[in-house]
């Protein structure tokens, strides 16, 4: 199964979790990484590049931090700009069908504050509905998301482990059954 990870983190290089995660991706060698900050800078997204990259791969995880309880603004303006009719969805749009997303998700917050009594108020599970309705729009099929949270709490053995459990979770981790 050919993997795409698109890596969308405004600031890589001040990134703990994000670039860890990214240095263990880059020592697997099977991964296809597309980090979109690196490669449009200008915001200026090439979207023929972009869909050919997508109809390449299998499987597709977005890798971002938590922003605003959404993505980083470059990913959603990808997913405008990139997941379009008649390409995605609509007639003729049958591009990404049979595709499986997934994310990977790093949070300030911790697990316990991403509860119906936490803090937010939300689990990530609901927080991340958005996006497994885009998967679903699209013909995709989503995939459990990945997660670190706590990240100001962070020792390094955790981010080591996360690390290696992230690469574990993208090659074995099996779609969500909705019904």
């Amino acid at each position: 199964m050919k993997t795409l990870v698109i890596i969308t983190h405004p600031n890589m290089a001040a990134s703990r979790v994000n670039k860890s995660w990214l240095e263990e991706l880059q020592k697997q060698g099977d991964f296809t990484i597309h980090e979109l900050y690196k490669e449009y800078p200008d915001e200026n997204i090439d979207i023929s590049k972009e869909q050919k990259m997508l109809k390449a791969h299998d499987r597709i995880i977005f890798q971002y931090p938590l922003y605003w309880y959404s993505t980083p603004p470059l990913l959603k303006k990808w997913f405008d700009s990139v997941l379009q009719y008649g390409w995605a969805y609509g007639p003729d749009g049958s591009k990404t069908e049979g595709k499986e997303i997934g994310v990977a998700i790093s949070t300030y917050g911790s697990e316990e504050s991403y509860q119906p009594t936490g803090f937010n108020q939300f689990t990530l599970e609901e927080i991340l509905r958005p996006v497994q309705a885009l998967v679903h729009f699209i013909s995709a099929t989503y995939l459990p998301h990945f997660a670190l949270s706590d990240i100001s709490n962070l020792t390094d053995e955790r981010l080591t482990q996360s690390s290696i459990d992230y690469i574990h979770h993208i090659k074995s981790v099996k779609p969500v059954v909705v019904g």
